[in-house]
């Protein structure tokens, strides 16, 4: 089997949050997909270790926050990167709890849907949550949702490895593709440093060099030091 043939299945990104009590917890997701459409029904795929799947399982409830294609890394890494039994991920973010009770973060994103978990499937690593959808809103028509390959291409992210499409960094990126131009890679969360794209969210222009950024820049998807990184 070639592994790489499912790096041609398509996906988008996606917060999906729930709650616990009076706890909040949300992460990044990206597969998230309908299932039928007369009553609406979603389903998300999270893994068994992260917080947001106790919740969900505890309230039976939860949302899924469409990213807009412009939301910077260090958004993404707050929801990605960082636990939420370390973190309150939610703090200084606007979010409003939808009719489920379920929390919806509507920062950075293009529109929400929240849903009453109707089943579940159990896939190994990850539990497949079935949802009939109780609530959606459009909350920026004119922005444009955020692909997984956009994330990737573009933004230059990379996955957790609790993700169901994590891909190894040393599988994706082969040392003859790097050759031409010294890149650097977070040892924390496999994020890599193209000098050639350099990283507009965080104010590095492209074209420059890992060398001349400055000691105070960090990593932009999890927060990582300059010093976390290492040439590849």
């Amino acid at each position: 089997m070639n592994p790489k043939t499912l790096w041609k299945l398509s996906y988008g990104m996606y917060i999906v949050s729930s709650r616990m009590g009076n706890r909040l917890n949300g992460q990044i997701a990206n597969t998230v997909f309908q299932l039928t459409a007369e009553p609406a029904r979603i389903a998300v795929c999270i893994n068994k270790e992260n917080l947001t799947y106790e919740f969900i399982k505890a309230s039976n409830v939860f949302s899924v926050s469409v990213l807009a294609q412009d939301t910077n890394l260090e958004f993404i890494g707050r929801f990605g990167f960082r636990s939420g039994r370390e973190y309150n991920k939610f703090s200084n973010i606007r979010s409003i709890t939808g009719t489920t009770g379920a929390p919806i973060i509507v920062e950075n994103c293009a529109a929400y849907l929240e849903a009453r978990v109707t089943g579940t499937l159990d896939a190994g690593s990850h539990v497949i949550f079935a949802g009939e959808v109780a609530g959606a809103e459009i909350l920026d028509d004119a922005a444009e949702p955020m692909t997984y390959a956009y994330y990737h291409t573009v933004k230059r992210g990379t996955a957790p490895k609790s993700a169901p499409t994590y891909i190894n960094p040393d599988q994706q990126q082969k040392p003859e593709d790097i050759r031409n131009m010294k890149k650097y890679k977070c040892t924390v969360c496999g994020y890599i440093y193209d000098p050639e794209k350099g990283n507009p969210d965080t104010g590095i222009k492209a074209g420059t060099p890992f060398e001349q950024i400055p000691d105070t820049w960090a990593c932009p998807v999890c927060g990582a030091p300059k010093s976390a990184f290492e040439a590849i």
